[in-house]
């Protein structure tokens, strides 16, 4: 009995999807030209497959790449460019630039999205594209999200979310299509591992990126470098907490890190969680950082 109820739960589950990815294919199909803001990851990648299919030619992706850039995220985005095929422009970003960003105050992420948007909209004014897109999903309307602000100034279209595609979903779809970003981690940008009110400098992003890179080679998939002054706060997985207790390897991962630039390094307890830097905030809650 427990196998028939599970059948018709997934059978369910199916349809639901399937009808959501109609919904989002004729979304797009409705649009006579786009442009997408493309950063890899497994929300505008599934954008990006989908959109493609749809649109071809009448499609273009543009990569933002800058100082608070994961190094990995950029070269992924590039890959994943190239494989399907799309037409493809990397532009360069300055957000350090921005007085309001380095200040880093709760609502960074409208000041970084504000200034990304200005600069795709006068791309698509200058290649006569109708529409500019996001990869922002459906969950995100109950998530503290500064830069959707910044979206909506703009007019950005965000297909996903109006398609109700959640993250599960878009991880689902994106398995089924064989996109390599199905279980990609959450990457967000650099500045993220900042607090709140800590001025963000090309020192600080550059020691969070070097040293969230040699952790990766430790086989560890989901990882912060939280930056705390000379403090580094590292969070992983509780199940990856044991790597600490290997003595050669614990050195080396401080003797990196400090060569860094770091005085102390210190492991979080509580273990990896998305957005732990919002935990400051009153009545605010936000996941992906």
């Amino acid at each position: 009995m427990g196998s028939v109820k599970e059948n018709m739960t997934a059978n369910k589950r199916s349809d639901e999807l399937t009808a959501k990815l109609e919904k989002l294919k004729n979304r797009l199909a409705g649009l006579e030209s786009a442009l997408i803001a493309f950063s890899g990851g497994v929300d505008s990648t599934l954008l990006l497959k989908v959109a493609a299919d749809v649109l071809g030619d009448k499609l273009t992706a543009v990569t933002a790449h800058s100082e608070v850039t994961p190094p990995h995220d950029y070269d992924e985005a590039n890959e994943l460019a190239e494989s399907l095929g799309v037409n493809y422009i990397v532009i360069k970003t300055d957000e350090l630039q921005d007085d309001n960003f380095v200040a880093n105050p709760p609502d960074r992420c409208y000041h970084c999205k504000n200034m990304l948007f200005a600069r795709l909209t006068d791309i698509a004014r200058e290649m006569k594209i109708k529409w500019i897109l996001d990869g922002s999903n459906f969950d995100d309307i109950s998530d503290y999200r500064p830069g959707s602000k910044a979206a909506a100034e703009f007019g950005v279209i965000s297909p996903l979310k109006e398609a109700g595609l959640t993250k599960d979903d878009i991880r689902a779809l994106s398995k089924e299509m064989k996109l390599p970003t199905w279980d990609k981690a959450a990457s967000p940008c650099l500045a993220s591992r900042v607090p709140y009110g800590d001025t963000i400098t090309p020192e600080k992003l550059t020691r969070i990126g070097r040293s969230e890179e040699y952790l990766r080679s430790f086989a560890i998939r989901e990882l912060r470098v939280r930056d705390h002054g000379d403090v580094a706060r590292i969070e992983i997985p509780a199940d990856k907490m044991s790597l600490m207790l290997d003595r050669s390897k614990r050195e080396k991962i401080i003797d990196k890190l400090k060569s860094f630039g770091y005085k102390y390094v210190a492991l979080d307890l509580q273990g990896f969680r998305s957005g732990s830097l919002n935990e400051v905030l009153q009545n605010k809650s936000g996941r992906d950082q």
